[in-house]
């Protein structure tokens, strides 16, 4: 069960295993969900960049993002063995990434 104090930033870190990844997934797919709340509740505010450190709030340009992020990083990772954690590295992009 995912404890609620922590934000998609805090359980990026912690990303080991299948459990806290999916953790953290959980986590990124309730902050969008508030993101997107204040974002309607809001609208004149957030025309350039979204609520909550969200720059993409829909699935092609958060995709987009990812990717693009990604594909520009250093290799840290053996391609050979892909971890969570680059699993959630990549979804992590496509929040932040322009």
């Amino acid at each position: 069960i995912l404890i609620k104090m922590f934000s998609p930033d805090d359980l990026l870190e912690r990303v080991v295993d299948k459990q806290t990844f999916i953790e953290f997934v959980q986590a990124l797919a309730e902050e969008r969900e508030q993101a997107q709340e204040i974002e309607d509740r809001h609208p004149n505010a957030y025309i350039t960049n979204g609520a909550l450190g969200w720059q993409n709030g829909d699935i092609p340009s958060f995709l987009s993002a990812a990717l693009e992020c990604f594909v520009a990083q250093p290799v840290t990772y053996s391609e050979q063995n892909p971890s969570w954690k680059m699993f959630a590295e990549f979804l992590y992009f496509g929040k932040i990434y322009e």
